[in-house]
C-alpha cells in the first residue's frame, strides 16, 4: 500500500469520525439541549435525529418520564403540637427543558434537592394547620391536593418540573413518643382490668353471702320441720304407748320391767344392791307380776 492509500484512509477515517461525532439522536423519551462553549444555544431538543458542531458544541438529554424521589423521613407538628414522623414521595417529570436547565444547570440531584425542600416547607405549613385525626384520615385526600396545587405552582415557574403527585407513605409517633403512648394505654389497661378485678370480686362476695343466706334459711328450715316431724312421731308414739297400754295395762307393766332390766343389767360389771322386796324386782320373783 502507497503513502497515498494511506493518507486516503486516514482522511476518510478522520470524515467518519467528524461525521460521527457531529450527528446525536435524542430518544422518545428524553428532551435535549445543545450548548457551545457552555453557553446554552438551543433548549426543547426533541426526539429524533440532530447534527451538532463537532468539539464546539456539546448535547445535554434528560428523561420527561415520570420520575419519583422518596424524600427523607421528618418530623411536623400538629395544631396541637404533636410530633408525627412523616414519610412520603413525589412523582414529577420536567415539564420546561429550557427553564429546568437555566434554573439548575442540569444536576438533576441539585432539582431534587430543591423539590424536595419546597415540599417538605409546603407539609410543615399543612400539618401545622391541622389535627392529628386530620392529618392521618380526616383531611389526608383534601391535604394532598392542596399540597399538590402549592408546589406545583412554584416549581413550575422556577424549575420547570411539574408535580405529578405527592403522596404520604406513613405517618408514625416519634419513637419517645410511643413510649409514653405505650406506656399510658398500659397503665389505663391495667386500670380497667383491677376496675374488673375489683367488680368481680364484690359481685363474688354478693354471690357467696346470699348463698351463706340461703344455706342457713334452708338449714333453719329444715331443722324446723324435722322438729315438728319429731314432735309429731313422738307424739303418735305416746298414743301408741297409751293406747297398748289401755289395752292390756298388766302386759304393758311387764314389757317395761324387762325394757328396765335390759337397760340396767347391760353390762356384765354392773352391780346394783336393792331389797329383794322391792316393787322392781316383782317381775323376777313372779311373772304375774304378784297379781
Amino acid at each position: 500500500m502507497g503513502p497515498k492509500s494511506v493518507l486516503g484512509l486516514a482522511g476518510g477515517l478522520v470524515v467518519v469520525l467528524l461525521v460521527l461525532s457531529s450527528v446525536y439522536i435524542v430518544p422518545e423519551t428524553h428532551r435535549g439541549v445543545l450548548l457551545r462553549f457552555g453557553e446554552l444555544v438551543e433548549t426543547d431538543i426533541r426526539a429524533g435525529l440532530h447534527f451538532k458542531v463537532p468539539v464546539i458544541d456539546q448535547v445535554r438529554q434528560f428523561d420527561i418520564r415520570v420520575l419519583t424521589h422518596d424524600l427523607p423521613s421528618r418530623q411536623y407538628l400538629t395544631v396541637e403540637k404533636k410530633p408525627l414522623e412523616v414519610s412520603s414521595y413525589i412523582a414529577y417529570r420536567i415539564g420546561d427543558v429550557d427553564e429546568f436547565y437555566r434554573a439548575t444547570g442540569g444536576d438533576e440531584f441539585r432539582a431534587r434537592s430543591l423539590l424536595a425542600s419546597r415540599v417538605d416547607n409546603g407539609l410543615r405549613d399543612e400539618f401545622g394547620v391541622r389535627t392529628m385525626h386530620e392529618v392521618v384520615s380526616g383531611q389526608r385526600d383534601e391535604l394532598m391536593e392542596i399540597l399538590i396545587r402549592r408546589v406545583n405552582s412554584a416549581v413550575r415557574e422556577q424549575f420547570g418540573i411539574e408535580v405529578v403527585d405527592i403522596r404520604v407513605k406513613s405517618i408514625e409517633l416519634p419513637s419517645e413518643v410511643s413510649e409514653n403512648v405505650f406506656r399510658r394505654m398500659a397503665a389505663e389497661r391495667e386500670k380497667l382490668a383491677q376496675e374488673f378485678r375489683s367488680r368481680g370480686r364484690e359481685l363474688a362476695e354478693g354471690i357467696r353471702a346470699d348463698a351463706d343466706r340461703q344455706r342457713t334459711v334452708i338449714l333453719a328450715e329444715a331443722f324446723a320441720r324435722a322438729e315438728e316431724l319429731r314432735g309429731e312421731g313422738d307424739g303418735q308414739a305416746a298414743t301408741i304407748y297409751a293406747d297398748s297400754y289401755s289395752a292390756d295395762p298388766q302386759f304393758y307393766s311387764f314389757y317395761r320391767s324387762l325394757e328396765a332390766y335390759r337397760n340396767t343389767f347391760s353390762s356384765r360389771d354392773d352391780i346394783m344392791v336393792i331389797d329383794t322386796d322391792s316393787d322392781f324386782l316383782r317381775f323376777l320373783k313372779d311373772p304375774m307380776g304378784g297379781r
